[in-house]
């Protein structure tokens, strides 16, 4: 880094977010980070080239945005992919036919179908449990366990998880757990801190927090695992263009102004709805009903940009307010400045539909954004009227 630490204290997060792996350009002065869009670089003899040879093995764009993303996790290192599902495969890679996955019972569909309908085949096994009670953990664990899948708040559910207890618990099985940290951000949680052996990210969501670009991250500290992954990553391929890399980058810098509005805007809105007489729940760590808000309290900075409810009047009234929104967007995905709103069961989670994992038909999960409040709850009033 370019900047000097005050003797004996380390950057802060908003100094890191701005600073880490982004030193200004040597050749140009440049204070932004170039988008080396290259494919490959010159040597100057066989073997002899200033540290990069070909653009899917490392770029010096995505260099930039693997030290920041490191460092914004506390991390000693961090690999930057194509998507979210990317780093989640290059994950699962690390296992072998007859290890044993132990998943949180409400995740991202995306990741259950990837352990439940393509690595089920190389002969890896799945257990889904409610990681809300880390016991539940312990007796899902089998001598071939060797990956914990802990995904909080998780998604759409938002429930939290205790990763501290839950990693030891995995530690004592001689498995690895992961924390998929989409939904809280380095700037929320840190797990990495509280014993998680691996954090990913989809960078598509709140780090990359403008809706203009898809990634993935895996971040961690130990070398040996580091030296496996990408040795996956370049062998797979799963990594993100200079432009991409770029965006993510581009959109760390206001991560932590972004994420304390929209946790902000979030609380706001979930007490207003808590209050209304047409719903029927609430999902939303920062609620003192949610029933792991302690938890939360504890383990997060603050509770997060996510809501999801239920109202009385059952799927159909759920499906006609999400497509009367009009400031919220009915769409997928998350994370970005604007509101969106959706209903996982039949888009987000639509592949876990008719399995345990199924999250309640009628339920609604809102992404909300940097908006005013006050247009952004003016608007769920009038869609669900």
């Amino acid at each position: 880094m370019s900047a000097r630490r005050p003797r004996g204290k380390r950057l802060a997060f908003e100094t890191l977010a701005i600073h880490a792996g982004q030193e200004p350009d040597r050749t140009t002065g440049a204070v932004i980070v170039p988008i080396y869009a290259t494919s490959t670089y010159a040597q100057e003899a066989v073997g002899k080239h200033k540290g990069y040879e070909y653009s899917r093995t490392g770029n010096p764009t995505r260099a930039a945005l693997e030290t920041c993303l490191a460092s914004l996790e506390g991390a000693t290192w961090a690999l930057a992919f194509a998507s979210g599902m990317a780093a989640s495969d290059a994950v699962a890679h690390l296992l072998s036919s007859g290890d044993h996955v132990v998943l949180a019972d409400d995740v991202y569909g995306g990741t259950y179908r990837l352990f439940a309908r393509v690595f089920d085949r190389a002969g890896i096994s799945l257990t889904p449990v409610d990681m809300t009670e880390p016991r539940n953990v312990r007796r899902a664990i089998t001598p071939q366990t060797k990956l914990v899948w802990i995904e909080t708040p998780s998604n759409p559910l938002l429930k939290i998880v205790d990763v501290k207890r839950v990693a030891r618990i995995a530690h004592e099985a001689k498995a690895l757990a992961i924390v998929d940290n989409t939904f809280a951000t380095p700037y929320l949680q840190r797990p990495l801190e509280l014993g998680a052996d691996l954090v990913l990210h989809s960078t598509t969501k709140y780090i990359g927090g403008h809706s203009d670009v898809v990634g993935g991250a895996v971040a961690g500290n130990d070398p040996k695992l580091r030296e496996r992954l990408a040795f996956i990553q370049n062998a797979a391929g799963g990594v993100p263009g200079a432009f991409d890399a770029w965006l993510v980058l581009r959109g760390a810098k206001t991560l932590a102004v972004r994420m304390e509005r929209h946790a902000r805007n979030a609380t706001a809105i979930a007490k207003w709805l808590k209050a209304d007489k047409r719903v029927a729940r609430v999902y939303y760590p920062g609620l003192r009903t949610h029933p792991q808000a302690e938890l939360a309290a504890m383990q997060m900075r603050a509770p997060g940009g996510m809501v999801s409810f239920e109202v009385k009047a059952g799927e159909p009234a759920a499906q006609r307010a999400v497509s009367r929104t009009k400031l919220f967007a009915l769409a997928e995905s998350l994370g970005g400045v604007e509101s969106l709103v959706e209903l996982p069961l039949a888009m987000t989670h639509a592949s876990v539909r008719g399995t345990p994992l199924a999250p309640p038909p009628g339920l609604i999960r809102l992404s909300v954004g940097i908006e005013d409040v006050e247009d952004l709850i003016a608007d769920l009033h009038q869609a669900l009227a």
